[in-house]
């Protein structure tokens, strides 16, 4: 990570560190209310909130951590099964995050990755949760399932990052930065990078230059194209579904949006959804923030 101290896009959060079966992760806490979970994805950290943080911190008390390899968070050991790098290991883990915290009962909007952790939670510890919102993404089954030459184009980081180590972390590491900037460039509507805040880039490539959280990115890939598909395989085959209520939201030029419609596919994983596709991209939390917040908060404020 840079030297220089990076900007503080949360002045009015405390700052901690809490120690969890994945190590110490870092968080920011702050707002005032029942407990909200913020959990970002890749190639990103805890700072893609930003700019929804300080509406929602009226109403909640926000817990915002960067995710285990990501940020500022401990870095686990990669391993041949991926296992510290499951979504179910991540999701324990920060369920230990919001019991050291004194929430033993909270709500959880996750994008990208951690949205992926979101619902894994919901499937893995129901009792913690009171309702759960994913942002852009379908089931890893489903992603998975539909790989046909359309999609795998859309996304081949998908294979791309789940080759053994160290190939494509290696390749990733010999020009990061322009990698970074491509990725969070081409999965915006726009093509561009005019929706990251300055500040906020700063953030992901201080982490994004560290050639052992770029190999943890990638493990966490690697995951998804393992262990994370045996859990999800497993829920289906049992007929597991989510008793949580589910929202869930999907960039109408984003990613979960292709072929068939997200909120058919949520409703085959959870048994009370709702949902619908908001402007922009992917990151809809900063291409779209004032649609976003339109959408979460009366999910997130109506009684479970």
């Amino acid at each position: 990570m840079s030297e220089a101290p990076l900007p503080d896009l949360f002045p009015d959060f405390e700052t901690r560190h809490i120690e969890t079966r994945s190590g110490s992760l870092f968080c920011r806490v702050g707002g005032q209310g029942q407990p909200l979970l913020l959990v970002h994805g890749y190639p990103q950290t805890h700072a893609m909130w930003h700019k929804v943080a300080p509406e929602l911190a009226k109403r909640f008390t926000l817990v915002i951590p960067d995710l285990p390899g990501y940020g500022r968070s401990s870095i686990p050991p990669l391993s041949d099964d991926h296992a510290a790098y499951s979504k179910r290991a991540v999701a324990d883990a920060l369920v230990d995050l919001m019991l050291s915290l004194g929430h033993d009962r909270f709500t959880l909007v996750g994008h990208d990755r951690g949205a992926r952790v979101s619902y894994r939670m919901a499937l893995d510890h129901p009792d913690r949760l009171i309702k759960v919102a994913v942002l852009d993404i379908l089931p890893t089954y489903d992603y998975w399932r539909r790989m046909d030459r359309a999609f795998a184009l859309k996304i081949y980081h998908w294979a791309f990052l789940a080759q053994p180590a160290p190939f494509p972390d290696n390749l990733i590491a010999a020009s990061a930065d322009y990698y970074l900037d491509h990725t969070l460039a081409s999965w915006t509507a726009t093509k561009d990078l005019s929706a990251f805040h300055p500040d906020a880039l700063a953030h992901y490539h201080a982490f994004f230059s560290q050639p052992d959280r770029i190999a943890a990115t990638c493990e966490d890939y690697r995951a998804g194209a393992t262990i994370d598909l045996d859990h999800d395989t497993a829920d289906v085959e049992a007929r597991h579904k989510i008793d949580v209520p589910l929202l869930a939201l999907w960039g109408g030029a984003g990613i979960a949006q292709s072929g068939e419609t997200p909120l058919d596919v949520w409703q085959r994983w959870a048994s009370d959804v709702q949902g619908c596709a908001i402007g922009g991209g992917h990151f809809m939390a900063e291409e779209n923030p004032e649609e976003l917040l339109e959408k979460l908060l009366p999910f997130l404020k109506k009684a479970a």
